[in-house]
């Protein structure tokens, strides 16, 4: 592999959809009140990009610390484990991506941003966000080593970043917006147990507590078909709330790929073949997205 291909997949860049779509969740429905800024939108996403790839280069580096990445991972190849990066090389992108991070969000909230005392309460979520990112599994303490990291994908992914968004583009809060924030959640939580599932064996064994290892493989599953059906009842709820045309429902054609997604996780034995479904549930959630936001423009 060259340099270039080693630190893409470093980058992980499958897992963007899920933050992508927590972006494009939070236009849409600024769209839908027609108050979408191209300028806003454009700097949300690179900075959503810049901290998911932070967030994968952390994970990388702390699994390895921690113990949590060996040669019996089931999943796809870690660069610090494979010694493809060295330790120093992946804690430097790491700060290099901190910052990338943190002045693409400064320059969104600059031009998006209309009062100082709104502009310090984004700028300390903003640093939340990077933290987290870090943190995940990170430090002497890493709150994903904790069982805490679905309750932070969740509001990350779902709550703050829709909600985020949308106050930016709008510049007012919606509580009914929570609703397709929450679904975004969901979705983005589903991936992270598919993820916690397939790694349940080895994560046992370096003592990482996710909700599968406290749970165990099928209360996971139980708890995973939860998810997914909670994304989806959230849509229906807030399409319920606002209807106007029939239009509205196209994110419902996601039905069958969460239906397939189900259906996979409860009759697959072996974990590392959970692993393409992590990339099928993160589209699902953009694809839902995207639908969502054709009815948008349908509609106006």
């Amino acid at each position: 592999m060259t340099s270039i291909s080693i630190w893409l997949a470093a980058f992980r860049l499958r897992t963007l959809p899920l933050s992508l779509s927590s972006i494009l969740m939070g236009s849409f429905l600024a769209q839908s009140q027609q108050k979408l800024d191209i300028n806003i939108f454009l700097l949300a996403i690179l900075t959503t990009i810049f901290l998911q790839i932070l967030s994968n280069l952390a994970n990388d580096y702390g699994d390895f610390v921690n113990g949590a990445d060996t040669d019996k991972r089931e999943g796809e190849a870690r660069m610090v484990i494979s010694g493809k990066i060295k330790l120093l090389q992946m804690k430097n992108a790491i700060i290099i991506f901190s910052f990338l991070s943190f002045f693409s969000g400064l320059s969104l909230l600059l031009i998006a941003v209309k009062t100082w005392e709104i502009f310090w309460f984004f700028l300390g979520l903003g640093l939340l966000c990077i933290i987290a990112a870090i943190t995940y599994t990170v430090g002497k303490r890493p709150y994903g080593y904790m069982g805490l990291g679905d309750i932070a994908v969740f509001l990350f992914f779902g709550i703050v970043g829709v909600g985020g968004t949308y106050y930016l583009h709008t510049q007012s809060i919606d509580l009914k917006i929570l609703l397709p924030a929450s679904a975004c959640g969901f979705l983005a939580t589903g991936v992270l147990n598919l993820n916690n599932m397939r790694d349940i064996n080895t994560d046992i064994l370096a003592g990482k507590k996710t909700i599968p290892t406290r749970l165990g493989r099928e209360n996971a599953n139980i708890y995973h078909i939860f998810l997914l059906i909670m994304s989806v009842l959230c849509m229906v709820l807030y399409v319920f709330f606002v209807y106007q045309q029939w239009s509205q429902w196209l994110f419902l054609l996601i039905l069958p790929l969460i239906y397939k997604n189900i259906s996979v996780v409860l009759r697959t034995k072996i974990n590392k073949d959970l692993d393409p479904y992590l990339k099928q549930l993160a589209l699902t959630s953009l694809l839902l997205v995207i639908l969502f936001g054709l009815s948008n423009f349908i509609l106006f």
